[in-house]
């Protein structure tokens, strides 16, 4: 039986869009909850604090390239921010902004997804 190693770049997809559809399943519950007393905003981890925890660093392929380096971390699972007197600290066009801003890392993924499967199919003549 063949072993098959995943293709890194397709792995790394797969992350990111289970990372993208967290993400927007939390940003769902915020948007729903935001007329709930005491509801907090909640995020999830930023994608780039995910590879860095799984050991995934970035690579510099050439002398002449700049050494890459991470962000500074961002957002953490809870957000904390002005809160209405209910306690309530989501504000909805924060939320929505967050949304728009997933769907389009979801858009550039499934892009680059799409693009290097084509190229896939152009190696094997397909």
């Amino acid at each position: 039986m063949e072993d098959r190693s995943p293709i890194a770049l397709f792995d790394l997809a797969d992350r990111r869009l289970a990372w993208i559809a967290q993400r927007q399943s939390l940003l769902a519950q915020n948007i729903a909850n935001a007329n709930t007393p005491g509801w907090r905003s909640r995020d999830v981890v930023p994608f780039a604090r995910q590879l860095a925890s799984a050991g995934t660093a970035l690579t510099q392929t050439d002398p002449g390239h700049l050494a890459g380096r991470r962000p500074a971390d961002a957002a953490s699972a809870s957000t904390s921010g002005e809160q209405a007197p209910d306690q309530n600290g989501v504000s909805v066009e924060t939320e929505l902004a967050k949304v728009a801003d997933t769907q389009t890392a979801n858009s550039l993924v499934e892009d680059i997804y799409k693009k290097y499967l084509g190229f896939f199919k152009t190696a094997i003549g397909r």
